[in-house]
């Protein structure tokens, strides 16, 4: 039922196909943790050279960890603090290609050296935040960017 993503061929189609899947697992449903916890499997299991894949859910004032795939992680993170943080503070994706270069970043995982923050929102409010760390630098492009936000935007939709 599900394919394995092709990064031989253009990344646009790819995140197409990944996101045809989403719907196929979200429609229909309405608990918030069962879908976000298929995003994050669908995601960890089709992205390419990732550790952690993950979502964390806004809660006074700060992030708590929600659904993941990976090590684990970070219980609560301030708004503000980190790179999970900092997407939410400034309501804008969060591309980092060497993690240990950003000024307050939190590790939870050593091994992780870029990462990928895309806000959640629902009614013009952030509700949580996809998160994607890798264990190589650079790792996210414009083109994973891009397809990562459409992901989520589509995401949105179902939650």
């Amino acid at each position: 039922m599900f394919q394995q993503l092709d990064y031989s061929g253009e990344k646009t189609k790819d995140y197409e196909l990944l996101i045809k899947q989403l719907d196929a697992l979200s429609t229909g449903e309405t608990n918030q943790t069962a879908l976000l916890a298929n995003a994050s499997s669908l995601l960890n299991h089709f992205l390419d050279d990732v550790n952690w894949v993950g979502f964390y859910l806004s809660e006074n004032e700060e992030l708590v960890l929600g659904p993941f795939q990976g090590l684990p992680a970070c219980i609560r993170i301030p708004f503000g603090k980190g790179v999970c943080g900092t997407a939410v503070s400034e309501n804008k994706t969060q591309r980092i290609a060497d993690v240990h270069q950003f000024p307050g970043h939190i590790a939870c995982d050593g091994a992780s050296k870029s990462e990928i923050v895309i806000p959640i929102s629902r009614n013009n409010n952030i509700i949580g935040v996809l998160d994607i760390d890798s264990p190589i630098h650079d790792r996210f492009d414009a083109a994973d960017q891009e397809g990562l936000e459409k992901f989520v935007t589509q995401l949105e939709k179902h939650l």
